[in-house]
């Protein structure tokens, strides 16, 4: 078979203590999930069923960061507020839809640690006139995303100090607990909206402490049990 262009490369992250790689099918991310988040962005965390969008699965998209290497994202284009959010990403290992939450851990294939990051102002431009979120959200370099830890050997991860400093000093601190919807709940919801498939990736929100960072900051993200990333925004 030809094309008349060259086929689009998915994006595809390493699997801890192995070399194989894991192939980035979607990318659904998961808006609102922390309380203090929700209310740090002037909404009501216990009015608001969870709600979802997408950024792209291609390699330009998402930014693999290797574990003990610092990688470079440079300063997006047509912002002025570009933030940080630090969450806890899921690894999607067989297809499912209408999955059951209590039988959800065993659509996971792992877990990693990953950077929604956003271009703020023109995300609150386009939510103050209806508009989709695509242009704060969906960008080139929006997510960088660490080594996966399969489920095998870390267990599901339902308890979890998450936390990002910015050249050193601490940003934002939570545990993952404190999801509104935990992992196996948002896995239930989001399989009822879209079935999923193996390759799939979600990021399941972010705690509060949102924050612009500059040419020169440099993030570290941490989720404990798993590898935590390093940005330098250039």
């Amino acid at each position: 078979m030809s094309f008349v262009l060259e086929p689009i490369q998915t994006a595809a992250l390493p699997v801890v203590d192995t070399e194989q790689k894991f192939p980035v099918r979607r990318v659904y991310c998961v808006g609102r999930n922390y309380a203090a988040h929700a209310r740090e962005m002037g909404f009501d965390p216990d009015r608001e069923p969870p709600f979802f969008f997408c950024k792209p699965n291609d390699k330009e998209s998402i930014v693999p960061v290797p574990a003990n290497t610092a990688v470079n994202i440079p300063y997006p284009v047509q912002t002025a507020n570009y933030h940080y959010e630090i969450e806890l990403v899921v690894a999607i290992a067989k297809d499912g839809k209408d999955i059951a939450v209590e039988d959800a851990a065993n659509y996971i294939f792992g877990y990693a640690v990953g950077l929604d990051m956003t271009r703020r102002d023109l995300q609150m431009a386009m939510r103050e006139k209806g508009r989709p979120w695509e242009v704060g959200k969906a960008f080139d370099f929006s997510a960088p995303i660490g080594p996966i830890h399969p489920i095998s050997a870390t267990g599901e991860i339902n308890k979890a100090d998450i936390s990002l400093k910015v050249n050193g000093k601490e940003k934002q601190q939570s545990d993952v607990s404190h999801l509104i919807w935990s992992v196996s709940e948002t896995i239930a919801n989001l399989s009822s909206l879209f079935e999923l498939k193996a390759g799939d990736l979600i990021f399941t929100g972010t705690p509060e402490g949102v924050g612009a960072v500059v040419k020169g900051d440099v993030m570290k993200a941490d989720i404990a049990g798993l590898t935590g990333i390093t940005v330098n925004v250039v």
